[in-house]
């Protein structure tokens, strides 16, 4: 395969992995990072880092917005939900130092 086939198909599955969380808005950050050890504002992160390593303008607010499909406060407002503190406990164990 070569280097432009093989960043196409990432970019796609990039893509439809980002869909795939925009329309699962029941699951929360806290239960993304305590199962899989990222969340949404991990990926926004990593956005942001491969614009940085590229020289391309993109601000932590633009990063965020690609990957939630709205304004991060927006989506805070319309969907972020309390964390419990079976939640809270957990991220504890699973990643101290958060």
């Amino acid at each position: 395969m070569d280097a432009t086939t093989r960043t196409e198909l990432e970019a796609a599955a990039f893509r439809r992995l980002i869909e795939h969380l925009r329309n699962r808005t029941d699951v929360q950050n806290i239960d993304l990072m305590n199962l899989a050890g990222f969340c949404r504002n991990c990926l926004s992160n990593w956005l942001k880092d491969a614009a940085d390593a590229k020289g391309a303008a993109m601000t932590k607010d633009e990063s965020r917005e690609a990957v939630y499909g709205m304004p991060y406060d927006e989506w805070k407002v319309k969907y972020q939900r309390e964390a419990s503190a079976e939640q809270l406990e957990t991220m504890k164990k699973v990643h101290p130092g958060h």
